[in-house]
C-alpha cells in the first residue's frame, strides 16, 4: 500500500507537535519497517525544511530532509498536477495539489489530520491514527 503523507502528518513527527506526534512517528517507523510505501509531494519537502530550519536551524533542517528523502518516495509535481489542482473541486488548492501528485504517482490514499480538506478527493483518506489501526489489522 502506498500512502501519500500531507504535510502536517510529517510536520507532526519532525517537530513533535503534540498530540499528535505519537501517531506520526508510529506511521513513520512503519514506513521504515517496510509496512507501506511512504510518498510526500514534493511540496511537502521544502515546507518541511521551511518549517524546521525555522524552529531549529539549517543543519537540523537538511539533515531531516536527507533523511525523509531516504526513507519516501515523492509525488513530483509539475505543469499536469497543478493544473489538475486549479481545476479540482478541492477548496484549497495546496491540498489538491497534493492530490494530484499523489494519483500521478500511483498513491492508494493520503493520510491527514485534516480528512474534511479532502472531501474532494478520489484516493482513500485516513486520520494518522486510523492508518495505524488498518495496519495493525493487516499484521494480525
Amino acid at each position: 500500500m502506498t500512502i501519500c503523507f500531507d504535510t502536517n502528518a510529517i510536520l507532526d513527527g519532525v517537530l513533535q507537535r503534540t498530540p499528535y506526534q505519537q501517531a506520526a512517528t508510529g506511521l513513520i517507523h512503519a514506513v521504515e519497517r517496510g509496512d507501506l510505501t511512504g510518498q510526500l509531494c514534493a511540496t511537502t519537502v521544502t515546507t518541511v525544511y521551511y518549517f524546521v530550519q525555522k524552529r531549529y536551524d539549517g543543519p537540523a533542517a537538511r539533515t531531516d530532509v536527507r533523511d525523509l528523502l531516504q526513507l519516501f518516495d515523492v509525488a513530483p509535481v509539475h505543469r499536469a498536477p497543478l493544473e489538475r489542482a486549479a481545476e479540482s473541486d478541492f477548496q484549497d488548492y495546496e491540498d489538491a495539489v497534493l492530490h494530484s501528485a499523489a494519483r500521478t504517482a500511483g498513491a492508494d490514499g493520503i493520510v491527514t489530520r485534516n480528512t474534511a480538506d479532502f472531501s474532494a478527493a478520489s484516493l482513500s483518506v485516513h486520520t494518522p491514527t486510523e492508518l495505524l489501526t488498518i495496519l495493525d489489522h493487516r499484521r494480525e
